[in-house]
């Protein structure tokens, strides 16, 4: 223990060993200079004292010094810091080295003009000013290398393996391979043909899930980079469970497509995003009709600097329409997505509207003046726990807001109205659902009415879960608890969701403006609902903590009007196919216009009544399948009973 103590206290001292003083630097390169001229008295003499005694090396070598010193001082050759010694000092060595060689053949030729002969031997001349450069330059290099060495002995090097041995993994191998801090100790490999062979002198392990935990642990494996083209959603979620169980990092990098000019950096290796982790793989939508659809169209967005709002404007605006209409409330995000815009090379005329849809002749101006022909309403209010407390503006957002978009579609002859829904609206148990399921019921019926009238604008719905990422979401929460240190709190243990990305709700709302005929309720096939616990200990993992050691979990009960399990359809309720298998029109409980339009009429009073009992239980008497959970309002639905 006592040799690795010594070295320790080393490594410590050189590592808080400050700058050397000047005057220092300058005694060290005089004594090599001395030390370089008496070796070129003795290489000349063949170490013969006696003849070197003969020629006065001893005032030779203190004349070499003397002018040393002033070649020394002239140049500045001693400013450099030794520790950092780069191209810079071997310039400023060599002049000084050549000054030094010029004041000693100048003192010279003086000593030669007045006795007729030469006091230091050129030869030795010649000899001390290539052993001088030498010797002055390595020995910095020497300091260099000695105080890099120690500085990464201290410095704990993560094991590193890489997923992929094909050329992405070999590009990752190169950019990491001159990083001090990390170490490649292997490549990863689901090919059994490629498995213990070499690439770039690095062997390849297997990478099938009965012998990755072995390698894992075998070779001590700090961190997993993800560098495999094409790689499937469910291999990468194998791949990342072993992982978290093993409590080794993951990384990847970017698609080839994404590298800054065509080549990989060791900033684009991140870390990877719950995002990429979803329990399915995207939906990718390919629809010629799309395109035609849009392009040099007049096009509204009403909530246009929401989460959904913003990913729409910027898949439309890749259409070329003829002008977009941009319509939120929140002026602060609406002047963010204008300074966005404004860096995308574009012929679409962008118009940014602040105005609140509750505001009908305020809306009314933004259709008299633009005449939209395409309308995406995603303005609307969603929070569950927000809008329980808050029962009026829900209604008046929601249903009344809808309400007035809708009318003035109508009235301005509109195309085409896409209305942006949630499954929160399916049997829904807070006012939030109830009031879009409302909303989805009067511009249902409206479509209907239009229609059995001889036609009009056309009315379709998009219906679909949780957004990852979206503003308010769970995973935006969850991060920042766990950049706090925690706790991450989570309502329930058993409370699930179903999830998508917000390119992905994107799509689906622009596909339905395609396809719609009038009075569908799109929704997708969104495969397996997460368990919102399991997401939470994932991401945690996936942060570098481990959970309920480093980063706590704590359930806080299920907040009002909350469910445990969301749903896409009501239990009435059957869907139809599409062209695309992953979308599918819902068949829902039709209502007539008239009857529909007094309910929101009646609604209209309620919310300048402001009786929150009323305005629920005439929710609840539209939407019967609206029963109350975990909310104040289950009251009504033991008095109906």
């Amino acid at each position: 223990m006592a040799p690795e103590k010594a070295t320790k206290r080393l490594i410590v001292s050189l590592r808080n060993l400050r700058i050397l003083p000047q005057w220092v630097i300058v005694c060290i390169d005089l004594g090599i200079i001395a030390s370089s001229a008496l070796l070129g008295y003795l290489l000349r003499f063949n170490f013969s004292l006696t003849e070197m005694d003969q020629h006065h090396f001893g005032w030779g070598i203190l004349i070499y010094t003397s002018l040393g010193l002033a070649s020394i001082l002239i140049t500045s050759s001693h400013r450099g810091i030794i520790r950092y010694t780069g191209l810079q000092d071997s310039v400023r060595i060599i002049a000084m080295a050549g000054l030094n060689m010029g004041l000693v053949a100048l003192f010279n030729v003086l000593y030669h003009y007045n006795r007729g002969v030469y006091f230091i031997p050129y030869s030795v001349v010649f000899i001390t000013l290539l052993g001088t450069f030498l010797f002055l330059f390595n020995y910095r290099l020497l300091v260099k290398y000695i105080f890099t060495y120690y500085k990464n002995a201290l410095l704990k090097k993560s094991r590193v393996m890489i997923f992929g041995a094909g050329q992405n993994g070999i590009v990752t191998r190169h950019v990491i391979g001159s990083v001090p801090r990390l170490q490649i100790v292997g490549f990863l490999e689901d090919a059994p043909d490629k498995i213990s062979k070499q690439v770039d002198g690095v062997r390849i392990y297997s990478a099938r899930e009965a012998d990755l935990e072995g390698v894992l642990k075998e070779l001590s494996i700090d961190e997993i980079i993800i560098a495999a083209k094409d790689l499937s959603l469910e291999r990468k979620n194998e791949l990342v469970d072993v992982c978290v169980r093993n409590q080794v990092k993951v990384r990847t990098i970017p698609p080839v497509e994404k590298w800054v000019r065509g080549e990989l950096s060791l900033n684009q290796i991140r870390e990877i995003n719950i995002e990429e982790l979803l329990g399915r793989e995207s939906i990718r939508i390919q629809n010629e009709g799309v395109q035609s659809d849009i392009r040099g169209t007049r096009i509204l967005i009403s909530g246009a600097a929401g989460s959904i709002g913003s990913e729409l404007v910027r898949q439309v605006i890749q259409f070329e329409p003829e002008q977009l209409v941009l319509i939120d409330q929140a002026e602060s995000p609406l002047y963010e997505l204008e300074r966005e815009l404004k860096g995308i090379k574009t012929r679409t005329q962008v118009v940014l509207g602040v105005a609140d849809i509750t505001n009908k002749a305020r809306l009314a101006s933004y259709f008299e003046r633009y005449k939209p022909e395409l309308v995406y309403h995603a303005a609307a209010y969603k929070h569950v726990p927000m809008m329980e407390g808050n029962p009026s503006e829900a209604i008046s957002c929601n249903i009344l807001g809808t309400k007035n978009m809708a009318d003035l579609a109508v009235e301005h002859r509109t195309r085409k109205f896409v209305m942006v829904s949630t499954d929160k609206a399916v049997n829904p148990t807070n006012v939030m659902g109830c009031s879009k399921r409302i909303a989805e019921i009067y511009v249902q019926s409206l479509n209907n009415s239009l229609q059995e009238k001889g036609g009009g604008t056309v009315f379709v719905t998009t219906r679909f879960g949780n957004v990852l990422g979206s503003n308010g979401s769970v995973i935006p929460l969850f991060k920042k608890q766990i950049e706090m240190g925690g706790p991450v709190t989570v309502t329930h243990p058993e409370i699930t969701r179903y999830f998508m990305t917000i390119p992905e709700a994107c799509q689906l709302v622009i596909e339905a403006g395609t396809m719609g005929k009038g009075g569908e309720v799109f929704i997708f096939d969104m495969g397996k609902s997460i368990r919102i616990l399991d997401l939470a200990r994932k991401m945690i993992w996936l942060s570098g903590y481990q959970p309920e050691r480093d980063i706590d979990i704590v359930f806080t009960g299920l907040r009002e009007g909350e469910k445990l399990h969301e749903e896409l359809l009501n239990i009435s309720e059957n869907t139809m196919p599409t062209h695309h298998h992953k979308i599918l029109i819902a068949r829902v409980k039709e209502y007539a216009y008239d009857e529909i339009n007094r309910y929101v009429e009646l609604f209209h009073d309620l919310v300048h009544d402001r009786n929150e009992l009323k305005m629920v239980a005439l929710m609840k008497e539209l939407v019967p399948e609206y029963i109350s959970n975990y909310s104040r309002y289950e009251v009504l639905d033991k008095t109906s009973v």
